[in-house]
């Protein structure tokens, strides 16, 4: 196994504070996935000045990262970086003492191998520069190639076909090839960027704030909010927008763009409305959409005031829905409050999963809710048979070794464990509303910081002290410690009741086509054209858990309808899974879409003179 408990998230105990206010224990943290020295430096700004070259599929520039050191004694600054860029030097400006010149001085370094998602940019740095909590700037020239962020698509691969695309993908520690950082989710800090382009080329970045001008072809950009490395994106082709509401806007290729405003209407501002009576303001400012061709190795990705998705999902309107609910709930959960390492991923996932779920009960209903969490449910059942119960990939506190992907740890535990645990507590607390009033107050609490587990279950216990008075942290069988530590499927799960009228007729027709012979008469009273997609996929897997399916189930299945097992991703339906390289996963939801336009055929609506289809 890759995964192992040897892999100890590191701390030095006690309770003196350090920069920023933080703990010393949370100071020093250590993030094996991250080969740079970020406790000994605070990352003030950085700017990025980049010339995106689609002949070359290259990006140059350079970029300026002002530091001011918080420990004695260091003598070099460790970045994050990607053997795919390439370092042409390294200069840093130190501003004079009592109103003398800036000092310019050219920087020695040396990259180191790491791991092989990555290497280390070692950068010697002079007496003169390190004096403590006295900034300064180095600036880094570099060239990128063809690393596991940037995806170049040559315009074969677009929606569109007709112009090249370039998209960046940092999640989870992608981002060390587009540029050198402290690429740790546990270092945030404000940046901007100058974008030089082709004629006729866009670009988006995850920015609150953006200029262009047409004459230089130059498009400027500036996030005002600490954002951690791996939030930090760019999109650039033939993109056009539409406005969707006072705040949002929709970004797609021209053939597609149409299509995305139709599916989303006004749709995304009530969506933020309901998140903002629920958990506070939503500090971004802007949140719009840009629709990404199919080859998008991830369904959806919540980089600030930018949501990148993956164009297929406008094939299924729930999934849809789902997703951009669930990216908008990280403007609070992962984007403004981070887990501080990627050992705790839940932080994000499974708070911005409860959060989705609590938007969508407000929106649509206690019912439709508890149909898409026991779809999502199944599958981490599913995949909880196929792992086995004493895998530790499904802790929520999954510890890892030095040279393991982070991305290996993106499972559906981190969401939906996550969730169930998240929910165990809102059930502690008695009353969802004061459950609502604690997240509002967690959030104002850690806004534009980075987290570990134990500051959400402290400030938790704070926030309701009759329920640390009762030692609801060490109650039998439901311990935090087992929840966060523990193997297996969740401890406890939310009552879903309230689903049944959706999810009832699914199981009764599971139970009917289930027996070695289904009678297709009884069968032939179920009516698919009434049921949402989220009950066809839902039967679909119940069915397929059935297995080996019934001979008598040969005699009603459609000819066109080939089934092959299915997989379900946190972000999407069950379908086909494809690798990508950064180790997320790619998956079709048109395929989910087209399997429930399958199977609704397949049964009678007798007020319509239907047939079964026999073979």
């Amino acid at each position: 196994m890759l995964l192992s408990a040897a892999g100890q998230l590191l701390t030095v105990p006690g309770n003196k504070s350090c920069e920023g206010g933080r703990s010393l224990a949370h100071c020093r943290l250590v993030d094996v996935a991250s080969a740079s020295n970020f406790h000994s430096f605070k990352l003030r700004h950085f700017h990025l000045d980049l010339h995106l070259n689609f002949a070359v599929k290259r990006i140059t520039g350079w970029q300026v990262l002002e530091l001011t050191p918080v420990q004695p004694g260091v003598q070099s600054l460790i970045l994050d970086t990607h053997p795919s860029l390439l370092i042409h030097s390294v200069d840093c400006k130190v501003p004079g003492a009592s109103g003398a010149p800036d000092v310019f001085l050219s920087l020695t370094y040396r990259i180191e191998p790491f791991t092989d998602y990555g290497s280390s940019l070692n950068i010697s740095l002079p007496a003169a520069v390190i004096r403590p909590h006295r900034a300064f700037r180095v600036t880094i020239r570099y060239t990128t190639t063809d690393g596991p962020a940037i995806w170049w698509l040559d315009a074969e691969l677009t929606c569109g076909q007709t112009r090249p695309l370039v998209f960046t993908q940092g999640h989870s520690v992608c981002n060390r090839s587009f540029f050198p950082c402290f690429d740790t989710p546990a270092v945030k800090s404000t940046y901007s960027a100058t974008v030089r382009v082709p004629e006729g080329v866009t670009v988006l970045m995850s920015a609150s704030r953006s200029a262009y001008s047409k004459q230089d072809r130059v498009f400027q950009f500036s996030m005002e909010y600490p954002v951690p490395a791996y939030l930090v994106a760019l999109v650039a082709g033939d993109l056009q927008h539409a406005d969707i509401g006072p705040r949002s806007r929709v970004w797609a290729e021209p053939c597609i763009l149409t299509c995305a405003v139709s599916k989303l209407g006004g749709s995304v501002e009530r969506w933020l409305n309901v998140a903002e009576g629920l958990f506070g303001p939503y500090v971004w400012g802007r949140y719009d959409i840009v629709f990404l061709p199919p080859s998008f190795p991830i369904v959806a990705m919540e980089n600030p005031c930018l949501t990148f998705i993956i164009s297929s999902i406008l094939e299924s309107q729930e999934f849809l829905l789902i997703d951009v609910i669930h990216e908008i709930a990280h403007g609070w959960f992962g984007n403004a409050v981070t887990n501080a390492t990627w050992e705790e991923m839940w932080l994000s996932e499974g708070l911005a999963t409860y959060a989705q779920r609590r938007i969508t009960t407000e929106a649509y209903g206690e019912a439709f809710t508890c149909l898409e969490t026991v779809f999502r449910l199944d599958a981490l059942h599913r995949q909880m048979r196929l792992l086995g119960d004493n895998n530790p990939v499904s802790k929520l506190q999954a510890k890892f070794e030095p040279g393991v992907n982070p991305s290996s740890l993106m499972n559906l535990f981190t969401y939906e464990k996550g969730f169930c645990f998240v929910s165990y507590l809102s059930q502690l607390c008695g009353d969802i509303k004061r459950f609502d009033s604690f997240l509002r107050a967690y959030i104002e609490k850690f806004r534009f910081s980075s987290v570990i587990a134990q500051d959400l279950l402290d400030f938790f216990l704070g926030f309701f002290p009759e329920l640390k008075e009762s030692c609801v942290a060490q109650r039998e069988g439901l311990e935090f410690e087992r929840w966060l530590n523990g193997c297996g499927p969740p401890l406890c799960e939310p009552d879903l009741s309230a689903g049944r009228a959706l999810t009832g007729p699914v199981q009764h027709l599971c139970d009917h086509w289930g027996v070695d012979a289904p009678d297709p008469q009884v069968i032939s009273t179920f009516d698919l054209s009434s049921w949402s997609t989220f009950q066809t996929v839902l039967f679909l897997d119940r069915l397929l858990d059935r297995s080996p399916l019934s001979q008598g189930i040969k005699g009603i299945v459609h000819p066109k309808m080939k089934i092959s097992p299915l997989f379900t991703h946190p972000k999407l339906a069950p379908t086909v899974i494809h690798g990508s390289s950064s180790g997320r996963m790619t998956l079709d939801v048109g395929v989910a879409h087209a399997l429930a336009s399958l199977v609704k055929p397949l049964f009678v609506n007798r007020s319509k003179g239907s047939k079964v289809f026999l073979l």
